[in-house]
């Protein structure tokens, strides 16, 4: 299994469907500009996102700038001429806009949610600017 992270910008708002057994995909293709001035190109990554990650994905729109990290699977498909061919997708573990381009509000999805242990000094009140230490 094959790793990989980049950066790019949304072609389209991902397309989210279901499976017959209900479970949420959504495939958006993200364009990944490299290169430094005469030999910049563009990688265009197909992304598939699976489960919750498919459905928080599906509110973004076109040209949202993305941090994708996922892994790489290769499928095979027939042109209409008969050939086999080879592609290689992304199958994201994470995803989400660039906060350099964006703001985001962040909410806890179900599963996200844990419970803070008894006594755990994080979840005390918030630091008062005479505490803060930058």
């Amino acid at each position: 299994m094959t790793t990989i992270a980049f950066r790019g910008n949304l072609t389209d708002a991902p397309s989210l469907r279901y499976t017959q057994n209900g479970k949420p995909v959504a495939s958006v293709t993200v364009a990944e500009n490299v290169g430094k001035d005469d030999t910049k190109r563009t990688n265009f990554h197909r992304v598939t996102l699976w489960g919750e990650l498919g459905e928080n994905a599906a509110q973004l729109v076109k040209g949202t700038s993305v941090i994708v990290i996922g892994r790489l699977e290769e499928r095979e498909y027939q042109t209409n001429e008969g050939q086999t061919r080879r592609a290689w997708d992304v199958v994201a573990d994470a995803f989400g806009p660039d906060l350099r381009f964006a703001t985001a509000t962040v909410t806890r999805s179900g599963a996200a949610m844990v419970s803070a242990p008894a006594g755990d000094p994080w979840q005390s009140a918030p630091i008062s600017d005479s505490e803060t230490p930058f």
